[in-house]
């Protein structure tokens, strides 16, 4: 099954009454603020603080999966989003060292039932471990979470693959893709992440083994947002903005979720503050709508 004949599958079950109605909207934000300790000159840390903090507030995300994010980088966004609840653990060690894949959620709406983080190599359970052909260290933090809106369950897991390693970001996908496949049950899926390669569907390519599952069955295990509201529309619109000096095409910052969650918007915000980018990155968001029963 394509996905498009997914999507208006999806469309004409909801018409004829075959599918739960969406319950409250579920706003889901996934954005690289790029690490703090970077000589970004007037684009350091500092000076992007407030503009990343508005970027953030204006869209208001229930779910925010931040990367490159330092432990005084994780602070200053606690304070600045008194409503959220971070799960997070540095790369290096696994607690507070090096950059992390931080996950924020509203803690008026969601119970966490679990979290954990794990490392995208050969031992994803040693902290620090550095996979394949991989430059760095790097970590998927996951979530297990109930809705008190929908009562839906929510398994969301946020991630950040290598720059530089081919092999490693083919290997991470397949981890993940295990990962997910194993540890769902019954809950919804959600992964936020810069996967450090345009989106596409090339075979053997990164995105197609997450996107396949562990089973490479007929049915995807996730969606690409994007790609379910816009198409390709923009296939030379880029998420990596490079502070305007050094831009690239291609997204290479996603939201992934299951087919059983309703992508009804899914942008990209491209906005500046004069002459100061919020990150190299661009952050891209989602509205999901969940079933109130299974």
């Amino acid at each position: 099954m394509t996905r498009r004949t997914l999507v208006s599958a999806t469309l004409l079950l909801t018409l004829f009454g075959f599918t739960t109605v969406p319950a409250a909207d579920l706003k889901v934000m996934s954005f690289n603020i790029r690490y703090g300790t970077a000589d970004d000159g007037d684009h350091a840390w500092p000076h992007r603080t407030p503009h990343v903090i508005d970027i953030i507030a204006t869209f208001s995300p229930d779910l925010l999966g931040t990367q490159e994010c330092l432990d005084f980088q994780r602070d200053a966004l606690v304070a600045a989003l008194p409503g959220h609840e971070v799960v997070a653990a540095g790369r290096d060690d696994g607690v507070g060292a090096g950059e992390m894949c931080a996950c924020f959620y509203r803690r008026d709406r969601f119970e966490l039932v679990a979290s954990g983080t794990f490392w995208l190599s050969e031992t994803p359970e040693t902290a620090g471990s550095r996979g394949w052909d991989a430059a760095l260290p790097r970590i998927a933090t996951w979530l297990r979470l109930r809705d008190g809106e929908s009562s839906v369950e929510l398994l969301w897991l946020n991630t950040h693959f290598d720059h530089q390693g081919e092999r490693a970001r083919r290997e991470s996908a397949a981890l993940l893709s295990r990962w997910l496949t194993e540890h769902r049950q019954a809950a919804a899926l959600i992964v936020t992440g810069d996967f450090n390669l345009p989106a596409d569907a090339a075979p053997g390519s990164a995105q197609q083994l997450l996107l396949a599952g562990a089973e490479a069955a007929d049915e995807p295990l996730l969606l690409d947002t994007w790609t379910v509201v816009h198409g390709e529309l923009e296939p030379a619109a880029g998420t990596f903005n490079g502070f305007g000096r050094h831009p690239r095409p291609g997204r290479i910052d996603w939201i992934l979720v299951s087919d059983d969650l309703q992508v009804m918007k899914a942008g990209i915000d491209r906005r500046r503050y004069g002459d100061i980018w919020p990150s190299d990155h661009f952050p891209v968001t989602a509205v999901l709508g969940l079933p109130t029963g299974r």
